[in-house]
């Protein structure tokens, strides 16, 4: 049996913005904690959806036909192929739900982009 998590109490656990952590796999998806502030980078996943789901603070995900506001419970899809951009006004706290193909900043390379076994690295 797996041991039970609170993905908020890990996100709020972490000291690095914008460096998301696996917290548990599901089939062929891993959930994922991060603590974000400010914006990541325009970027998409040309293959995966992106699951957003808010477990403290607020999020808007820029998109190039509009935005997104998500405050805490909230959740929002970004559909493979849409171009977006995570911000949040202040230190925010969240989960992800990607496949586990899914690239951290997609076609983009920033210095904020994580590798797959950064964010395997236990928390």
């Amino acid at each position: 049996m797996s041991s039970i998590k609170s993905p908020r109490q890990i996100a709020e656990s972490l000291t690095e913005l914008w460096s998301p952590r696996v917290v548990a796999e599901v089939d062929d998806a891993y959930i994922k904690v991060a603590k974000v502030q400010g914006s990541l980078a325009w970027h998409s996943h040309e293959g995966e959806d992106e699951l957003f789901f808010i477990l403290k603070g607020r999020l808007r995900i820029e998109m190039d036909d509009g935005a997104v506001e998500l405050g805490e419970g909230e959740m929002f899809v970004v559909p493979k192929g849409v171009r977006h951009n995570p911000v949040a006004e202040s230190e925010c706290q969240l989960m992800l739900i990607e496949r586990k193909t899914t690239q951290h900043t997609g076609n983009v390379v920033t210095e904020k982009t994580r590798s797959l076994s950064d964010q395997l690295r236990p928390v």
